[in-house]
């Protein structure tokens, strides 16, 4: 144990120049959504790599794939240790609306607990605390408790596309243990919390066309359907009076939960106050029938992300577009499947839309939802790790959100995510003037530091992660 504090003194020491250098890290705009961001991005992988080979990692790679670049790397000199998968995601969301920001979103700052900038906290702060954490090891005993391989994504914020290809390729090399990542929030700055199931996702995109060209309003208005006003029946028929998905068959596969679990939900979780004041919501709306946190964790949803067609100019145009569309994510809930989503969808599209045009429906990004065994040994290790920290017990939560790499990893290499999230939910991610807390940062560099000790003693993890509300109870998987 003194080791540790000797790591835990080297990470406190070098706070501040882990700081500057996350700086260095978000001034990158890796927009991998964007093509024009293209080699911003790839020099974002070059400086990671980089990074890697001078904190001690060896075996440090740039893998090319058909859009944006994976970073590996690994340290493997502990025979008989578990080998632990570090996961983390480089690229980041766009920037629109750029009028929102306060500040240019790549020139990173710290004010007070915060330092602003996009990435800050989704994803390349807390990949970081992941990063400085073995280098604290590293720096001062030459050696970590465990054998980490690195894998570090430039692609996430587009649902992965390459890293499924990846996986089954490099099997062998990413064989592991277990996995870890670092990319959700924690329920407060006081109250830490271990994820341990997400949702999948299924994005499409909607077209709509009427006619060749566009059209004067006036000359045929009323002769032929307008594509935009088709898209917008076909969205009011997506959902009914009650927030339910209205497409035959939508529920047929969603899991259904016991009493104990929803109780131990609404018990810690948060409020739908907490939920909405978090939106900046005016006022809450979904599924009737439960709480908001449910809704948004273990219910499907539908969100229409954006539309477009027509003119979008200054004052008016009297046009008929040729063609209009939207972008739709379905956020998949425990036990269904986004194909099988997709499948459902391009029916009922066949079914509602009119004769009177042509559709197009294309799919961007399949990925399945995740749930953990909460009895997983390495849970333990990331409760022990936050208690060590924090002095608290971390809550066991759900997200809404998706991370594809997570079901890959169950999927192909047949080994569990260990979520361990250090962003808070006023972080903005995705959002403008994203921020994050540094507090956070430096405490989930020595969780992570924590985390690594307690897995390589994994004699000492015998005590449960279930909560005392849920051990009765069988609804876990």
């Amino acid at each position: 144990m003194a080791s540790v504090q000797v790591v835990l003194s080297y990470a406190e020491k070098q706070f501040p120049n882990f700081v500057e250098e996350l700086q260095d890290f978000v001034r990158f705009p890796s927009i991998g959504t964007d093509d024009q961001y293209k080699k911003e991005t790839a020099a974002c992988a070059n400086w990671l790599a980089k990074h890697l080979e001078y904190i001690g990692l060896q075996q440090v790679k740039i893998f090319s794939t058909p859009r944006h670049p994976i970073v590996y790397g690994e340290w493997l000199k502990q025979p008989g240790k578990p080998t632990l998968l570090i996961y983390g995601h480089y690229d980041v969301q766009p920037v629109e609306p750029v009028a929102e920001w306060s500040f240019p979103p790549f020139k990173p700052f710290v004010q007070g607990d915060y330092i602003y900038g996009r990435g800050a906290s989704d994803d390349k702060g807390q990949l970081f605390a992941n990063v400085k954490a073995l280098e604290a090891f590293l720096k001062t005993y030459k050696q970590l408790p465990v054998n980490i391989k690195c894998l570090f994504d430039g692609e996430e914020e587009m649902g992965s596309p390459s890293l499924a290809n990846f996986i089954q390729t490099h099997q062998n090399l990413l064989k592991a243990n277990v996995a870890v990542l670092s990319d959700m929030a924690m329920l407060s700055a006081e109250q830490p919390s271990l994820t341990y199931a997400l949702r999948g996702s299924l994005s499409v995109e909607l077209e709509v066309k009427s006619q060749a060209v566009d059209l004067h309003s006036g000359n045929f208005g009323g002769a032929v359907h307008n594509p935009l006003q088709v898209v917008s029946e076909i969205i009011a028929k997506l959902h009914d009076q009650n927030g339910r998905i209205t497409i035959p068959g939508f529920y047929d596969q969603v899991k259904t939960y016991t009493s104990a679990e929803r109780n131990y939900m609404r018990h810690f979780g948060p409020t739908d106050k907490k939920i909405l004041e978090d939106a900046q919501a005016y006022n809450g709306w979904g599924e009737k029938g439960f709480t908001a946190y449910e809704r948004t964790t273990i219910r499907p949803a539908l969100s229409v992300n954006g539309i477009v067609g027509g003119y979008q100019g200054t004052g008016v145009k009297s046009v008929i577009p040729a063609k209009a569309g939207a972008k739709l994510n379905f956020r998949i809930a425990p036990n269904q499947d986004p194909y099988v989503v997709e499948k459902l969808f391009r029916k009922y599209m066949q079914e509602i839309a009119p004769p009177s045009v042509a559709v197009n429906i294309r799919a961007h990004l399949h990925a399945k939802p995740y749930e953990l065994n909460i009895r997983d040994p390495a849970l333990q290790a990331g409760k022990l790790a936050f208690q060590k920290v924090f002095g608290k017990e971390p809550v066991l939560t759900r997200i809404g959100g998706t991370i594809p790499a997570v079901s890959l990893f169950k999927e192909k290499l047949n080994i569990s995510t260990i979520l361990l999230g250090f962003g808070l939910p006023t972080d903005r991610i995705h959002a403008p003037n994203e921020r994050f807390y540094l507090p956070n940062f430096k405490k989930g560099i020595k969780t992570s530091i924590w985390f690594m000790t307690a897995l390589s003693q994994k004699a000492n993890l015998s005590g449960s992660v279930v909560p005392r509300q849920l051990q009765k109870t069988s609804s876990f998987t």
